[in-house]
């Protein structure tokens, strides 16, 4: 299934019943008083988080969702029925904004967890509640009231323990087919990956979930090659694993420019934890020393490993210091 990670929907609820002016007619009652019953509430629009779901797909082809309305009141103090609710699975983790003023709407991080996106209309009120001892014989009720109506952008942020990021033909991809189950696609031309790819790490009886954010470029916090799309799916992992090619000769001056992007885009990555994976440990002569200089020039202070994903040398020290970090 393709991976779609935006979308844009209205919602419309019920409108609300309109309330009734009846009467009470019944034989040797010539003169019966007011009976007429409030109008039904109109039904809502919720949103439902389903783990189930895992795209937004479904809302790029059914864009318009309307609740039902509420019944009209009826004579003998009879109610209108209410309108049906209707809810909208979404994935776990996905933000819904209104379009208007940009403002959360919900934020649907657990799986269950429900929120109103649109509320329906009281139902009007029957002539039964205008009775007064100046009026035996009201003829007045009211109008059900218009449900709400929104224009809602739907986004979805990938919910992971770790996120894998750096250039594209780093490695991620390569990296976590190693440690997971996950099999993403894996070539040697830029942009290979360009859905986010979610995999389960195994590390005795603990296990996490990592997940493959297709390469960033210079400007991405700007947008540039999709930037805006790809470093949202960062902002809820526990820890970044900045993977970096040993083979790259420009690597310490790529890394710098990632961990700016980072920053220029949220500061408060720079609160996260971030180690370096240096990759592709197989493809030179001294990799240990290569890494060394790598890590002296960027002034590195926190945890660095040296892998080969393609082999899967050096993985399990990194998966096994990701474990106790996170469980830490």
């Amino acid at each position: 299934m393709k991976f779609i990670d935006e979308a844009k929907i209205e919602v419309y609820a019920g409108k609300g019943g309109d309330g009734a002016a009846t009467f009470r007619r019944e034989k040797y009652i010539r003169y019966g008083g007011p009976n007429g019953g409030d109008g039904g509430r109109g039904g809502s629009v919720w949103a439902r988080a389903d783990r189930n779901v895992n795209t937004l797909i479904d809302y790029r082809f059914a864009r318009i969702h309307r609740a039902e309305n509420g019944g009209r009141g009826a004579g003998s103090d009879c109610y209108g029925r209410g309108g049906a609710d209707i809810e909208l699975r979404m994935p776990v983790g996905t933000l819904v904004r209104d379009e208007a003023t940009g403002d959360l709407v919900a934020d649907l991080a657990k799986d269950g967890e429900r929120a109103l996106l649109a509320r329906g209309g009281q139902g009007g009120l029957g002539n039964v509640h205008f009775k007064s001892s100046v009026n035996r014989a009201p003829r007045q009720f009211t109008r059900g009231e218009p449900g709400e109506s929104r224009r809602l952008a739907l986004e979805l942020r990938v919910l992971a323990d770790v996120g894998l990021l750096g250039l594209p033909n780093a490695g991620k991809s390569t990296f976590i087919r190693a440690v997971s189950s996950a099999r993403p696609k894996v070539a040697d031309y830029p942009f290979t990956t360009l859905n986010p790819s979610l995999g389960v790490a195994r590390v005795g009886e603990a296990s996490f979930v990592l997940a493959d954010i297709p390469g960033l470029i210079e400007g991405a916090a700007e947008g540039a090659g999709l930037g805006h799309q790809f470093l949202r799916h960062l902002a809820r992992t526990r820890l970044l694993l900045h993977v970096v090619d040993l083979t790259d000769a420009d690597a310490a001056r790529n890394a710098r420019a990632i961990a700016a992007e980072l920053k220029k885009y949220d500061v408060a990555f720079e609160r996260k934890p971030r180690w370096l994976v240096f990759n592709k440990m197989d493809a030179i002569d001294d990799p240990l020393a290569r890494a060394k200089k790598i890590a002296a020039s960027l002034r590195w202070k926190r945890p660095w490993f040296v892998v080969s994903a393609l082999s899967g040398r050096g993985c399990d020290a990194v998966l096994k210091a990701a474990a106790k970090e996170l469980a830490a």
